[in-house]
Parts: structure tokens; C-alpha cells; sequence
């Protein structure tokens, strides 16, 4: 029985909760829903439930009501399936009211989702939280069978890292001079530290990501899946970083890494990228033109926080402003967000939105040689594939419209890109 470490978890929660500073983060939820948040390690889902457990006692719950166990406290290392039902015996002792249950990094009890179902089955209010890709997998939604709304919870965007900074940023901040420049300064530091909601709170940013990296990396991919050679696991990562920008095939990648003296087969390091992406590590997305085959066995690689990425770089910043696009279409696009290059025609289109016709191309400046480029590939995909409707290029500070070949286009600097 856990009946008193639960109690004892519970009260020192109540603690946290309280004590807690609440950033007002872009994500709703139902009144009367349960929710499954899933995302990136340190991305801010155990806050967004401290806020929700804070409106419910400012709501009129007690305290007592609010059943908040955190199953990553050492207290729980042994803590099983079979233990879960202690929960509810605990809040009955707690209060004879209602219980609202917040279930935070529940993926560490194996089996976990038959007691979710049960508990939801009972008509009981329950959050839960988990840093695995699997907890949205369409398999873990059957399993769950509808009982939960199921939310991707990602570190700051740039607007809430601005809310964040207490940075003004509204259509008047952005026209006037003074105002302007204090977004420009923020955005450079979003664009080489990320969005980790806590990296706010340390000087020595760097520092806190890397730990962050580290937990992830040694604690949800090689801990958890069993692999030996946790060297070739880092070396891949490397990698994997020194490809952002490029399309690369799991044989590239496997001669890549063996060319250093580590060997891998490529079964394994097609786990271990497996293993990362459910980590939320890293993302891919496939070739929109491409023949099945292709588009599983040649992505492009992307990190899921530019702080994370930068650890891997030196003076790239051509690749931390294609990844913070990247990042940003992900989020909202998901699975129909692409790249575009074909052999046939030539053309070579960075991201392209199959929902909205959106060709994309990221480029640091356009001046020179990159303007005929980017300019070039645009009209390209304007003339030969008539599904497409609306060119964009992102430059880090450039801006304006190009109407070149009948075709607009429209230049856009990163700021604003992030904060449309």
C-alpha cells in the first residue's frame, strides 16, 4: 500500500502548485474534458496543470480535492499498475467531495491507460501527462477509446516567450522604432536559446538545455529502450544536427556515422531515430512529390526547440532559422506539412503546407546568388504544379514583395513570420 507516500506526495504538491509563477500559455481546454498533454521533456505541461488546479480551488475546490501525484518523484520508482488504485483510495480519504486527478509523467507505470479508462468510466475529472510520442499514437487513442482529448504541448512560441519577457508586442510595439527593437532583441535570443518555459529563470542557459538533452538522452531514449552503445546513440544525434536544412537517407546517415569508427546497422539507428521522435527530440517531414518508398526512407530532420539544436552548431545560423520555421509549421500543420523537391523539374521548395497551397523558402538574406535561387524555385513550383497558391520566403530581417514572372511573392522577416 502507498496510501502514505501518496498523502505525503499530494500536500508537498499542493506546496508547488501554489508557489508556482503561472505564464499564460495559447492552449484551451474543455470544462468538463480529460485531457492527455503529450510533448517535449520541460516543455511546460506540468504548469499548464498547475494552472488549471489553481482555477479550480479559485473555482471553489478545496485543496484536498485536487489529487496531483508526479509519478517521476523518487518515492514512486517502484510504483506499478497494480498500485494505481491506491490514488483513488487516498482521495476518498482525502475529501468525500468530487476528486480531480493529475496524473504527471504517467508513462513510467507500464499499462497505465487501463486504469485511465476505468477512472475516466467512473465519470472522474483526470489530467494526465507524458513525454512520449507513443501517448498520440492513433494505437494509444483506441486504447483510451475516446475517453480523452489528447494535446501537443511544445515549448514557448514566440509570442508566449515575448509574454514571457513581459515584452510589449502588438501591432503598436511592432510600429514603433524603440518598441520594435525590443522584440528584435528577444527574437535573438529565442532564435539561439529556445523556448524552454525554466531557461528563463537561469543566466546560464546553455547550461539548462544542455541538462534538459542530457535527461532526454540518456534518461527517455537510452534508459528506457535498453540500448547498449549509448555513444552511438550521442554520435547519431551529432548527426542528425549537421543534416537540418538537407534531405538524408538512413544509408547516408548509417555510412556517416560508421565512417567515425562507430559501427551501427542500420536496423538500429533506424530504432534510435525512432526512439528520438518519440522522445520529441527531433521530427521529420517526407518529400510531398516523392514515391512512397522515398518519402519514409529520405526525410528531412528537424530539432524541436532551436535551444537544443544549438548546442550541436557553431556560427550556423542559416540552419537554427530553418529549424525555428520548421518548428513553427510543425505545430500548427503537423502531418501535412512537407518539403518539395523533384529531379524531373528541378524544383527544390523547403516546406510546402499541402493544406493551403504554401510554398516556403527559408533563407538567412537574399541578397546575391540566393535571391536567384529562392526567387527561381518559387516560380518554378508556380508555373509546373498548379496546386499551389501562395509563395512565401522567410529571411531573418529582410522584407518586401517580389512580382517577378507574374508570380508574387512575398518576403517576410522571421519576427513577423513568428507572429502571425
Amino acid at each position: 500500500m502507498y496510501s502514505d507516500i501518496l498523502k505525503t506526495i499530494i500536500y508537498d504538491q499542493h506546496q508547488i502548485i501554489r508557489d508556482s509563477l503561472i505564464i499564460n500559455r495559447e492552449y484551451t481546454f474543455e470544462k468538463n474534458g480529460n485531457y492527455v498533454l503529450t510533448g517535449l521533456r520541460r516543455a511546460g505541461k506540468s504548469t499548464l496543470l498547475y494552472k488549471i488546479a489553481r482555477e479550480l480551488v479559485e473555482a471553489g475546490a478545496d485543496w484536498n480535492q485536487i489529487i496531483y501525484v508526479n509519478f517521476e518523484d523518487e518515492r514512486l520508482s517502484e510504483f506499478m499498475l497494480k498500485d494505481l488504485n491506491d490514488i483513488l483510495l487516498v482521495a476518498s480519504e482525502m475529501s468525500e467531495k468530487k476528486s480531480y486527478f493529475f496524473l504527471d509523467e504517467i508513462q513510467n507505470v507500464k499499462g497505465w491507460e487501463s486504469f485511465a479508462r476505468r477512472i475516466a468510466d467512473a465519470k472522474e475529472r483526470i489530467y494526465i501527462t507524458g513525454s512520449n510520442a507513443q501517448m498520440l499514437s492513433k494505437d494509444m487513442e483506441a486504447r483510451l477509446g475516446g475517453r480523452y482529448f489528447t494535446k501537443y504541448i511544445s515549448p514557448y512560441n514566440f509570442r508566449e516567450y515575448l509574454v514571457a519577457r513581459k515584452v510589449q508586442h502588438d501591432e503598436a510595439a511592432i510600429r514603433t522604432t524603440k518598441l520594435n527593437g525590443r522584440i528584435r532583441a528577444a527574437l535573438g535570443n529565442y532564435f539561439h536559446e529556445g523556448g524552454f518555459p525554466e531557461s528563463l529563470l537561469f543566466q546560464a542557459k546553455r547550461a539548462y538545455v544542455e541538462n534538459i538533452y542530457q535527461k532526454i538522452l540518456l534518461g527517455d531514449i537510452v534508459a528506457r529502450n535498453s540500448i547498449r552503445n549509448s555513444n552511438a546513440m550521442r554520435i547519431l544525434m551529432k548527426k542528425v544536427a549537421e543534416t537540418v536544412m538537407h534531405e538524408v537517407s538512413f544509408t547516408k546517415l548509417q555510412n556517416i556515422v560508421n565512417s567515425i569508427g562507430i559501427k551501427i546497422s542500420k536496423d538500429s539507428l533506424i530504432n534510435y531515430i525512432g526512439y528520438a521522435e518519440d522522445a520529441y527530440l527531433i521530427f521529420h517531414i517526407q518529400n510531398y512529390v516523392a514515391a512512397f518508398v522515398e518519402k519514409e526512407s529520405v526525410p528531412k530532420y528537424y530539432f524541436n526547440d532551436n535551444g537544443l539544436l544549438n548546442l550541436f552548431l557553431t556560427k550556423k545560423d542559416s540552419a537554427l532559422l530553418e529549424n525555428m520555421v520548421a518548428v513553427s509549421l510543425y505545430y500548427q500543420y503537423r502531418g501535412g506539412l512537407y518539403y518539395f523537391k523533384s529531379s524531373k523539374t528541378g524544383i527544390d521548395i523547403d516546406f510546402y503546407i499541402s493544406e493551403t497551397g504554401t510554398a516556403i523558402q527559408v533563407a538567412y538574406s537574399i541578397q546575391g546568388e540566393a535571391r536567384i535561387r529562392e526567387v527561381g524555385n518559387l516560380i518554378k513550383i508556380a508555373k509546373e504544379f498548379p496546386e499551389s497558391e501562395r509563395y512565401l520566403i522567410v529571411t531573418y530581417e529582410e522584407e518586401g514583395i517580389i512580382e517577378e514572372d507574374g508570380v508574387k511573392i512575398e518576403v517576410i522577416s522571421l519576427y513577423k513570420f513568428l507572429l502571425d
